[in-house]
């Protein structure tokens, strides 16, 4: 699992077919999604993707600076790029997934990797 950008100038969530069709499939991420995988990877709490799709620290600070760049809410978008500074800076995991967790909304927040989970289960079952 893992994102790549999209041609709208967005994200896509991309994940493994599954039932031997091979492949990966990709899903329009929406601002909670992409915060999620963000904390997944600080979290550690993936396997690791296909070469193609692994992260670097670099691809997740762009990732979470283009949720900030799309935020309307002026108070998210400020937390957004206090979330943007700890990943420059380099700040412990456990800070900057605090940071991004702030900002999640109230549906996702109690599990998010979880909730990523689970949408990547139903994009990859998916025919």
């Amino acid at each position: 699992m893992g994102f790549a950008p999209t041609l709208d100038d967005g994200y896509a969530l991309v994940v493994e077919g599954s039932g031997g069709s091979g492949g990966s499939r990709r899903a329009e991420a929406d601002a909670d999604l992409l915060l999620a995988m963000a904390i997944a990877y600080f979290e550690d709490a993936l396997h690791p993707p296909p070469d193609d799709l692994a992260a670097t620290h670099a691809d997740i600070g762009s990732l979470v600076r283009h949720v900030a760049e799309a935020e309307a809410d002026a108070s998210r978008r400020r937390m957004l790029k206090e979330a943007v500074d700890a990943i420059d800076d380099g700040l412990a995991a456990d800070a900057v997934i605090a940071r991004l967790a702030a900002v999640l909304s109230s549906d996702v927040a109690a599990d998010p990797v979880r909730g990523l989970l689970e949408r990547a289960r139903a994009i990859a079952s998916d025919d």
